[in-house]
């Protein structure tokens, strides 16, 4: 996690680059955003599923580095005071609090757009077939059918009483479906046939809802200065969340059972998976 969070941290250092001209706030209020903090947990992901192939190391980054800018872009505009009105994000100020909204919301159009210009550049893959796959498979992760369907729902969850099963469907679009594209962003790149990913798709579907609930217990437990977020906030708006619905013992041992879950779908892989499975453990344990 460490080689990776210093991987990306680099690659975007080299991305964003403060100009000097009128841009130098955008890129400024990038640079807040997307350089430090972070567990780089998706990228992460990305590598390990890369592992599972011999991917290139290269390739593996700059994917990592395509999803990052997906979810920072995401937290920026989650942020804001027209959503979760949030001050403070990876220990540090959010972006309308650093900059201001009118910079924030720009910031994270610009990590949006900068997420398929990686991705659309040779460096990523030699093969424009790959890449293509990799832009279209990212663009349904982090749209309406993926990550911002599910933000949507999240914001009628203060209004709308949510049960189990919509619940669970709203996590995996928000937090899921892009789990989903790092796991399977291995198998794209090593141009792995459809059926012979339902294995790694089966170990996304546990792994996203498992560190869902454990955001959920965090939000419950967690200490502010720990996770580098305000605590407290879904049960404070009144919306519906695992940990709400099924009770603090009956939600850790439903993401114990996820974990569980998610680790058997890589039964076919030897120790090349072994990173995923500490990943999956990794999920439910962490402070942050």
């Amino acid at each position: 996690m460490a080689e990776m969070m210093e991987a990306i941290d680099s690659q975007f250092d080299q991305l964003l680059p403060v100009p000097e001209d009128q841009r130098a706030r955008l890129y400024a209020a990038m640079r807040h955003s997307a350089i430090g903090g972070g567990k780089r947990l998706r990228p992460l992901l990305v590598k390990a599923s890369c592992d599972l192939f011999n991917v290139a190391y290269e390739s593996a980054v700059r994917t990592g580095l395509a999803v990052e800018c997906i979810h920072v872009y995401s937290l920026i505009h989650d942020d804001l005071p027209a959503m979760d009105n949030d001050d403070m994000r990876r220990g540090k100020p959010t972006v309308h609090r650093a900059f201001d909204e009118a910079t924030a919301i720009l910031a994270g159009d610009c990590l949006h757009d900068l997420a398929f210009a990686v991705l659309a550049d040779e460096r990523t893959h030699p093969d424009p077939f790959a890449r293509i796959d990799l832009v279209r498979a990212l663009a349904l992760s982090s749209g309406p059918a993926g990550m911002a369907g599910g933000q949507m729902m999240d914001l009628t969850a203060e209004t709308t009483p949510f049960d189990l099963p919509t619940v669970t469907r709203m996590q995996q679009l928000k937090t899921g479906a892009l789990i989903d594209f790092c796991v399977e962003a291995g198998a794209i790149l090593a141009r792995v046939p459809e059926d012979k990913r339902v294995g790694l798709r089966g170990y996304a579907r546990d792994l996203g809802l498992a560190f869902q609930i454990a955001d959920d217990l965090l939000d419950v437990e967690g200490d502010a200065a720990v996770t580098g977020k305000a605590v407290g906030k879904d049960a404070a708006a009144g919306k519906a969340t695992f940990v709400s619905l099924m009770g603090l013992p009956q939600a850790r041992e439903q993401a114990e059972l996820l974990v569980a879950q998610a680790k058997a779908h890589l039964h076919a892989f030897g120790s090349e998976a072994d990173l995923l499975r500490e990943i999956a453990d990794f999920a439910i344990r962490r402070k942050h």
